[in-house]
This record gives C-alpha cells, sequence and structure tokens, in this order.
C-alpha cells in the first residue's frame, strides 16, 4: 500500500543502543537496557515495579499464574478484545466470561460486569481500548466489595490517563504491549506492572523459569534454584535497547500522533453531526493517546465497501476484532454474559484509519480526501 495502516517507528538511538548491547556483551534478558526501560517505566506511571517482557501476551499469562487462576475458574472480560486477553486465562484451564461493550467508547460496560460475577469468578480484566480509560472507578468498586483482583489490558493504553493515573497502574496488575502496531515499540515486547508488590516476589520467579535468579543477582541469596512453575518471559536486551531508544522519544512520538488524530478529527466530526459516521469518543475525565483513529459505518455492506474504495487508492484500512465470543475458540472456551449486541455491531461496522509516528500531513490529507469523497456520497 502506499499508505500502510501502520508503520514501525525508530530513530537516531535505535541502531545506536543494539550495537551498544552487543558491544556490552550483554544481549541477554535483564540486561543494562532492561533495567533502564524498567526505571523508565515505574517513574513515567508511577507503578511499584516495571517487568519488562517478550510481549503483552507474555504479561497476562504472568497475571494469570499471579492470580492463581486455575481450571473451574472465572474470569471477566470483553468479547471485543485481542485474543491474548482470554487465552492467557484458558492455558490455565479458567474460563473467559464475556460481557458486552459500551456504544462510546467500545470498553467493557462496567454496569454488566456484576451481573456476570459468580462464585466462581476469580479476576476482572478491563481492556482499555484504543487507549481511552475504562471506567476504572466503577470497576475498581465493583472488585473490592467482590474481592476480586484486576488486571488491566492496558495493550493500547501507553502514555493515555484516567483521571490523571496511567492506564495500567490502577488495578493490582497491568500489562503493556510493545508490539509494531503500538505507539511505542520494539517490534515485540511488553511490560507487566506490579501495582500491589504483595505479588512482586512472585512475579520475579514466575519470569524466571520458575527459580529466585532474580534473588541471586541481586545478592540476596548465595546461589538460585527452582523454586515454582514458572517460563521463560524475559525480552532479549537487544529489544530492550530498541524500546528504550523510543521510551526517550515517548512525548514527541505522542505529540505527533495527537496532530494527526486531531487532524482526522476535524475532517471527520462533520460528517458524525449529519448522522453518516460514529467518530471516536473521549471522555472529559481521560486523556487519550492517539492509538487509532477509529469510525462506525452504518453497516457491515457500508464498510466493506468503504475498505475496498480506500484500497482502490493504495490506503489501508483495516476492520478489527471479530468478538472472541464468537470465535470458534471462544464457543468452546468461554461463556457470555447476558446480550453482546453492542460488541456484534461494532465489530461489523468499525474501521480504523491509517495512524504512525511518520505518516505525513500530505498522506493524512489524502487519507481525508478520499475517505471524504466516499462519505460524500452516503
Amino acid at each position: 500500500m502506499n499508505i500502510p495502516f501502520n508503520k514501525p517507528c525508530h530513530n537516531s538511538n535505535t541502531l545506536k543502543y543494539i550495537c551498544d548491547a552487543f558491544e556490552r556483551n550483554q544481549t541477554a534478558g535483564d540486561g543494562a537496557y532492561t533495567k533502564l526501560c524498567n526505571k523508565w517505566i515505574e517513574e513515567q506511571f508511577s507503578v511499584a515495579q516495571s517487568l519488562l517482557t517478550h510481549s503483552c501476551t507474555a504479561a497476562l499469562e504472568m497475571g494469570a499464574l499471579l492470580f492463581s487462576v486455575k481450571a473451574g475458574d472465572e474470569v471477566i472480560m470483553p468479547s471485543f478484545t485481542f485474543v491474548s486477553t482470554a487465552n492467557a486465562f484458558v492455558l490455565r484451564g479458567a474460563t473467559p466470561v464475556f460481557v458486552d461493550i459500551r456504544p462510546d467508547t467500545y470498553n467493557i460496560d462496567e454496569t454488566r460486569i456484576e451481573e456476570a460475577i459468580t462464585p466462581r469468578t476469580k479476576a476482572i480484566v478491563p481492556v482499555h481500548y484504543a487507549g481511552v480509560g475504562c471506567e476504572m472507578d466503577t470497576i475498581c468498586d465493583i472488585a473490592k466489595r467482590h474481592s476480586l483482583p484486576i488486571l488491566e489490558d492496558a495493550a493500547q493504553g501507553f502514555g493515555a490517563t484516567y483521571k490523571g493515573k496511567a492506564l495500567g497502574s490502577i488495578g493490582e496488575l497491568g500489562a503493556l504491549s510493545f508490539h509494531e502496531t503500538k505507539n511505542i515499540m520494539s517490534g515485540e515486547g511488553g511490560a507487566l506492572l506490579i501495582n500491589d508488590t504483595s505479588y512482586s516476589e512472585h512475579a520475579e520467579i514466575i519470569r524466571e523459569k520458575g527459580t529466585n535468579r532474580s534473588k541471586f543477582f541481586r545478592g540476596q541469596v548465595d546461589k538460585y534454584t527452582w523454586v515454582d512453575t514458572g517460563s521463560s518471559y524475559l525480552p532479549s536486551d537487544i529489544i530492550a535497547a530498541c524500546l528504550y531508544s523510543l521510551l526517550e522519544d515517548a512525548s514527541a512520538i505522542t505529540a505527533r500522533r495527537l496532530d494527526i488524530w486531531n487532524r482526522y478529527d476535524a475532517a471527520f466530526r462533520p460528517f458524525e453531526e449529519k448522522g453518516i459516521i460514529k467518530c471516536p469518543t473521549i471522555p472529559e475525565h481521560c486523556t487519550h493517546n492517539a492509538h487509532m483513529y477509529e469510525i462506525l459505518l452504518p453497516n457491515l455492506e457500508v464498510r466493506t465497501n468503504f475498505i475496498s474504495h480506500l484500497k482502490q487508492h493504495d490506503i489501508a484500512a483495516p476492520f478489527h476484532y471479530v468478538p472472541l465470543h464468537s470465535a470458534p475458540a471462544g464457543m468452546k472456551y468461554g461463556r457470555t454474559s447476558g446480550t453482546l449486541s453492542v460488541t456484534d455491531s461494532v465489530s461489523e461496522t468499525l474501521v480504523r484509519l491509517p495512524m504512525y509516528y511518520d505518516l505525513t500531513n500530505n498522506s493524512t490529507d489524502q487519507v481525508i480526501e478520499i475517505a471524504s469523497e466516499f462519505l460524500h456520497k452516503l
């Protein structure tokens, strides 16, 4: 495509830091750049601990282990999310319980959570769609009253806030993604954010193949050994070097994406006012990170034609999730709570426009021109 949906970001320090990792003879996990990334995240997100992982999927899987999720348990989450949100718990034998989303932010409908709770419920997993915060005050209140921990899936939430708090820093645990489609990327990568320090020691053990290796490197034990179940969730320090180069530029990257987002919004909001499309909703108490600019079209047929129209002009504009509750594995491993009519409707009508740091104003204007050409005909 002349204008792809996404393009990975890098800067002048990216290759420099990667080469430096080799020169330090420190390319395995938990090297110098991993430590720098964790420190940066801890300070910027105001979390007790950050543990860099090789993916957000890994961070979610660690969360499932830390919550001691087992066969027969249930975990409440939206159906409108990536498969990793559910897979992390299905791997432990648990049942994802899918609830509907809000029609404005496409986040989990907090008013539908309580009715989904049963004696088997083990945790709540809100997903911050498009870097817009879920209604965390209500969700936290429900979780507290039912003694349930929260794992925030903040894969898309880097740099966004809910009432001044960074997404991922509100529940007991949070998970970030640094996949190449995210605002700040390292190709593959993620982080587990720990806000409740009672999970810290166990998290380090899980991340280090079930050993107390982290304690050994801190000089707290004279040898390390296998102490619990775990896996290898560490990223290479080469990945961390790439990530750190972009963390240093995080403010500039976010600012540029917001410029593009605002350019789209100014162009497409008039179509919303005419009732032709629906544009993103950002609650007043949330700051978003311009992770994506999505619109809802009238129906599936119109969306299909819209995507085809842009493709004919070499512009990639994909739709998003096939709802997990209607996927083959979702029907096999999960269950729904109530109707999911909003989820079904949004999944058939939502489309995402190109959004990446290097998207020029000229290319942005081209997307606007071609998309508007189609929308005017509606």
